[in-house]
């Protein structure tokens, strides 16, 4: 069954983006280019678990130098393959790497880093280390652009949220073998890491995050 999935995925790559936009509703697309437009030209830009690439190439059509990393050989394809579509190949550097490789890149390289659907897939101690490395690569008052699957608060939305996510997760496993599990206190888990967090919009439903943060001019 396994590998009946994974010719599904193969043969038709754009699965993977359908699937995500399945199980946030919709809202990916809006997510990124919400996220896109605070990108200015000339800017040095890391996409964090890049992915297919939609964020790097939205980065890259702004007018900034992009560097996309992620673990996954066969989504980097898909992303190297969007890239060359887009004729973005000389403004994007896409690399199989993770997050624990991050040290081995120089201290205020970056003038913005995104993490799109990033930080459901790790766990807390992976995202405290992210976050505390994504300080030290952003320049003094660089940005970091978050958009996660979040768990809603109150007692209706949570119902309704699992009532909707259970059978669009299931879905959505089947189409990419991927999913996401939903974190709470996204704004506070990145305030404590030092972010100062600018800007912070949720869908109706509560299940999508959109953070602008500001890295601290004086590091503290």
């Amino acid at each position: 069954m396994s590998y009946v999935l994974m010719k599904i995925l193969e043969s038709a790559p754009s699965r993977y983006d359908k699937g995500i936009n399945l199980v946030t509703l919709g809202r990916m697309r809006q997510a990124y280019a919400c996220l896109a437009s605070r990108i200015a030209k000339g800017w040095m830009v890391l996409d964090i678990g890049c992915g297919t690439g939609a964020m790097t190439i939205r980065a890259a059509q702004r007018g900034a130098r992009v560097v996309g990393i992620d673990v996954n050989a066969q989504m980097l394809e898909i992303a190297i393959k969007h890239v060359e579509e887009m004729r973005l190949s000389s403004s994007v550097e896409l690399r199989e790497q993770g997050m624990a490789e991050l040290p081995n890149e120089p201290a205020g390289k970056y003038d913005a880093a995104t993490a799109s659907l990033v930080f459901s897939e790790l766990s807390e101690d992976e995202r405290a280390f992210a976050l505390l490395e994504l300080r030290r690569l952003l320049k003094p008052g660089g940005l970091l652009l978050i958009a996660d699957e979040t768990k809603p608060s109150g007692l209706f939305r949570k119902l309704l949220f699992w009532l909707l996510r259970i059978p669009l997760a299931a879905l959505t496993y089947i189409l990419t073998q991927l999913t996401t599990n939903p974190i709470e206190r996204l704004p506070e888990t990145v305030a404590a890491a030092g972010f100062i967090i600018e800007e912070q919009h949720t869908n109706w439903l509560g299940n999508l995050t959109l953070l602008i943060c500001r890295n601290p001019a004086i590091q503290g």
